[in-house]
């Protein structure tokens, strides 16, 4: 979040400029299994650490992700749960959403963890988990949310000032973006093309995921739009 909330720096830029070729050949899986299925309610998408996508009540798509994490996602789909968020992040940490109120992680933030328990054992429904390398983190609920740091909180709080009640949140290494139920705040390096898509969008977007030049937007409804 230290990058996300200044200007990018020249090595950011560089690094944005050569995304191996991982991350091409996972991204076009992830393409070919939106086409083939017609649909897809959320995506986790990297630069390097792998990508995946959900569609239906429980079926998943995946290439490149950590075993952990698609064993966790397999046993969820054997077990009929429904799978309603995945995030993942460049090193390979992951965390899931589903069923009611249930999560799954693989190597968070120790704090990130304890505020999860937190919300849990207080009956909170959590509706966004996002987190990154660098211990940022961000956990949204339908009442309340909380973040890794006082400067993260700030800017999401100003945020409501201008759009709103805050919905989801999306946090990388680079850039985090807030969604709000009358609009955006964006701030680092993500996508240029992002910003103008999603104020576009003829739909109330609810998840949005990005990474590099990538992007994702979708409503709770089936409507979704990508780049990738």
């Amino acid at each position: 979040m230290k990058k996300a909330l200044q200007y990018m720096s020249i090595f950011a830029i560089l690094f944005t400029m050569a995304i191996p070729s991982m991350a091409q050949s996972s991204r076009e899986h992830i393409r070919n299994a939106i086409k083939s299925h017609g649909e897809c309610r959320n995506v986790a998408i990297t630069r390097t650490g792998g990508d995946l996508m959900l569609y239906g009540r429980n079926g998943y798509a995946s290439k490149g992700c950590p075993s952990s994490l698609v064993n966790k996602l397999s046993d969820l789909h054997d077990d009929g749960e429904y799978i309603d968020d995945v995030q993942l992040t460049e090193d390979g940490s992951w965390l899931i959403l589903w069923g009611d109120n249930g999560v799954a992680w693989n190597d968070i933030p120790y704090s990130l963890e304890k505020k999860i328990r937190e919300y849990n054992d207080a009956g909170e429904v959590i509706n966004t988990i996002t987190f990154n390398d660098d211990g940022d983190w961000i956990i949204i609920t339908n009442t309340k949310y909380a973040a890794s740091s006082s400067t993260i909180l700030e800017w999401l709080s100003d945020g409501e000032d201008s759009h709103g009640e805050l919905w989801t949140a999306h946090i990388t290494d680079d850039a985090v973006v807030a969604v709000y139920e009358n609009g955006y705040k964006f701030a680092g390096d993500y996508p240029p093309t992002l910003r103008q898509r999603a104020r576009e969008a003829d739909f109330d977007v609810y998840r949005l995921k990005f990474a590099g030049n990538d992007w994702f937007i979708a409503d709770k409804k089936g409507h979704y739009d990508y780049h990738m």
